[in-house]
């Protein structure tokens, strides 16, 4: 990229040619998921010496959904991506800020959770809050009911690891907690919504800034300037440079991870806000359904056009919070850099 882009301000039209250039074609059989989780889980592509994909028109991911959002959804729609988990399973979601509401709630996801054996994972957060230090996130947890489902692992609390990122622009290495290491399959349970800094929070961010330690969260905040958080929010990048950097800590994720995980987006409380905020402003627009995919990328794209295709006239709220922060801009750098694909085929599994 030449000289800094500035953060600005994006129309509905130029959005949605975007969206449309992309794709999202409706199929409903003869199907075969992509494993398109890194390099080595991709169909019929390999990954270049700094981490470019070496197909450039990608491939076409497989998006599931199903509108009901239900217990019973959710497991069915795991057993539907047709990718088993094996040995140590970290579920990473959002535990959510002491004061808010919109997270995942337990009695949603527990079937799922016990399902896939799994042991609830975050990192400690990079500003203030209920969340900052290992003892606070863990009452947040057990008072919003995590812990009565499963073990919850703050994976920072003893540290951090290093995990190196190819292909990145900013970012050389991705820090994330240390516990990481501990586990050998990740499922990655997402609430779809709003959010201040990235324009829209899923796939890419819970593995990015959601994996990240706390430093490691500054690291991405700054694209690669600071791990320290007081320093961090003084010294800001441009805004792409932030949503590049969320993508390449993304990459290095699903780099280390390979064919070991899988994605799950709940798009259900559509908050603007993101459920690291305290005070997130109320919903605007009707749930959607849940969407799971093989690809972060794919998966997250469909969140996206399910909103701009929702009838509900409360998505402008939603729209202009991710054209106002550029959010589109985070799946075509992951796209750029062999994270997974922007093209996929939707499968309503209740149609």
């Amino acid at each position: 990229m030449s000289g800094k882009r500035k953060m600005s301000s994006f129309t509905r039209r130029g959005f949605i040619k975007a969206s449309v250039a992309a794709g999202g074609v409706l199929l409903t059989s003869n199907l075969v998921p992509l494993s398109a989780c890194s390099a080595n889980g991709r169909s019929g592509e390999e990954t270049g010496e700094e981490g470019h994909t070496n197909n450039p028109s990608g491939e076409v991911a497989t998006v599931y959904m199903l509108r009901e959002i239900s217990p019973r959804s959710l497991v069915r729609i795991y057993e539907a991506l047709g990718r088993s988990v094996t040995g140590k399973v970290a579920v990473k979601l959002s535990t959510g800020e002491p004061g808010g509401n919109n997270y995942l709630k337990p009695e949603l996801i527990g079937d799922l959770v016990r399902k896939v054996n799994g042991t609830i994972v975050e990192c400690n957060t990079a500003y203030g809050g209920g969340r900052s230090d290992t003892e606070s996130h863990l009452k947040a947890a057990a008072d919003h009911g995590f812990t009565s489902i499963a073990k919850v692992d703050i994976m920072d609390e003893e540290g951090e690891i290093s995990l190196p990122v190819k292909g990145g622009t900013h970012l050389k290495e991705d820090f994330v907690g240390s516990h990481y290491a501990n586990y050998d399959f990740t499922v990655v349970l997402s609430h779809f919504k709003g959010h201040a800094m990235g324009g829209f929070g899923g796939a890419i961010k819970n593995i990015s800034i959601g994996i990240a330690s706390s430093s490691g969260k500054a690291w991405i905040h700054s694209a690669g300037t600071t791990r320290n958080a007081s320093e961090m929010w003084g010294n800001l990048p441009e805004q792409d440079f932030f949503l590049e950097s969320m993508a390449e800590a993304a990459k290095a994720v699903a780099d280390h991870c390979g064919d070991k995980i899988l994605y799950i987006s709940v798009m259900n409380k559509l908050s603007v806000d993101c459920d690291c905020d305290s005070h997130p402003a109320d919903p605007q627009m009707a749930d959607v359904g849940i969407l799971a995919s093989l690809d972060p990328v794919a998966l997250d794209k469909a969140c996206v056009d399910m909103v701009y295709n929702s009838p509900d006239e409360g998505r402008k709220h939603l729209i202009e919070r991710m054209e106002s922060r550029h959010g589109i801009h985070t799946l075509e750098h992951a796209e750029a850099i062999g994270v997974g694909s922007q093209k996929y085929n939707l499968v309503l599994l209740d149609a």
